[in-house]
């Protein structure tokens, strides 16, 4: 790898680089937590959580326990932020919200961006104390990281091993959707680090072309979904061996994954439509009756909501799409 430098090392330094970046940018600012998010770097934070995800799983190490958990509760924070600005600029479109609601979605923005300013200061992400980069790479730099081959080797491992503990969670189709968060937004979750982690691993995993789709195939593979810029792999030709991945079946969980976050969001902005009716107009009674009054036609009831992630859910696993995206042979 350049400079010699071990892959998996490799990686972080990567994406540390672009953090490292932004909060140089962002400290010259007055509002630095409003700089970083709106220079998306809750993007390359995902992209350490993969790969602390992925090497503590290979190395067992506590020290990728606590940088996830340090890229995990800043990323949080951001996200924060997201939720909130984005039904505030839906809302702000949308005719049949009321201002008020508007205006509390607006404030709870800014309420998290002030949030947001004090913890990158409390945990020296910026200032004049900064350290929380110098550590991260301290930390990395203590593993005895493996050679390419044994790296590729073992995080295809652990890949196959996250498909095969989704697949034993939901595979029964007993198992019910009663909870947006807990149900619907966490198959979502643990579905997409899936996708991240090709992204992540700057071009070890690969396709392998589909060749001609089989029929069940068919509906998840959308323009949009086969159009995707999430679904173009990172350039790996400075690899010696790369993961093979079967092209049409990722493009399935592409479409699970873009299908189950367009209905989370939906049930979120009920949720938050309840959130701002209690806190705006103190009510108590008939406050989801009330949030779904402010809402188009078109707007899906939870229940609505929980039966149809329910439904693409189960034709999902029991077509077994999952166990078949990694190809055979798995490593080219």
């Amino acid at each position: 790898m350049k400079n010699f430098t071990p892959v998996g090392k490799y990686r972080f330094n990567y994406f540390l680089t672009k953090i490292e970046e932004i909060l140089t940018e962002a400290s010259n600012t007055k509002d630095p937590a409003r700089f970083i998010y709106s220079k998306d770097m809750r993007t390359p934070l995902f992209m350490l959580e993969a790969l602390a995800r992925i090497y503590e799983n290979i190395y067992g190490d506590k020290k990728l326990k606590k940088l996830n958990k340090r890229y995990k509760y800043l990323e949080d924070f951001i996200g924060q932020i997201d939720f909130y600005d984005g039904f505030h600029n839906e809302f702000m479109e949308d005719g049949k919200i009321p201002e008020l609601v508007t205006v509390y979605a607006k404030s709870q923005t800014e309420k998290k961006i002030k949030n947001l300013n004090k913890h990158l200061k409390k945990e020296k992400w910026i200032g004049i104390h900064k350290k929380r980069l110098k550590k991260s790479h301290e930390k990395l730099d203590s593993i005895e990281w493996l050679d390419e081959k044994r790296d590729t080797i073992e995080v295809l491992k652990v890949y196959q091993d996250e498909i095969k503990k989704i697949v034993k969670k939901y595979k029964d189709p007993k198992k019910e959707f009663t909870n947006i968060e807990t149900d619907v937004h966490e198959l979502r979750r643990e579905l997409r680090w899936l996708s991240i982690y090709p992204q992540a691993l700057l071009g070890l995993i690969q396709f392998k072309p589909g060749g001609e789709v089989e029929d069940f195939l068919k509906k998840y593979l959308t323009p949009s979904i086969i159009n995707s810029s999430y679904n173009i792999m990172p350039d790996g030709s400075n690899l010696e061996k790369h993961i093979l991945l079967n092209q049409n079946y990722y493009y399935a969980l592409s479409w699970m994954i873009a299908e189950l976050g367009k209905l989370k969001d939906k049930g979120l902005k009920i949720k938050l439509l309840e959130e701002s009716i209690s806190e705006v107009y103190k009510a108590k009674e008939n406050v989801t009756k009330l949030a779904y009054s402010f809402c188009n036609d078109y707007q899906p009831t939870l229940k609505e909501i929980l039966q149809e992630s329910k439904k693409i859910s189960d034709a999902f696993f029991e077509k077994d799409i999952l166990s078949h995206i990694i190809a055979s042979p798995s490593i080219s």
